[in-house]
């Protein structure tokens, strides 16, 4: 599975064999990305999915030098679940 980054539709894609299993939108504001929706399809929840989509998405965040706004309830508990990812909070 691949994370990609969709800047056309201001999301990040959880991609397995060309298929988008999940998501995680996004919109930039200045240089801050906030990350207010996250989703795995029906099918596939409880695989630990969630947590390969959202960690792709804040390594990519993070090599663009951006902070990040956890808006969505998964990605803030995964922060909170894994401290690397905190130096990335805005302040």
């Amino acid at each position: 599975m691949d994370v990609r980054n969709n800047e056309q539709q201001s999301r990040y894609e959880l991609v397995d064999d060309d298929r988008v299993v999940g998501i995680a939108d996004y919109f930039i504001r200045d240089e801050t990305v906030v990350l207010p929706h996250t989703e795995i399809a029906q099918e596939l929840r409880g695989r630990g999915l969630g947590a390969v989509l959202v960690r792709g998405a804040l390594e990519d965040v993070r090599r663009s030098g951006r902070t990040v706004v956890p808006a969505c309830w998964f990605v803030a508990e995964f922060i909170d679940a894994h401290p690397e990812y905190r130096d990335m909070l805005v302040a």
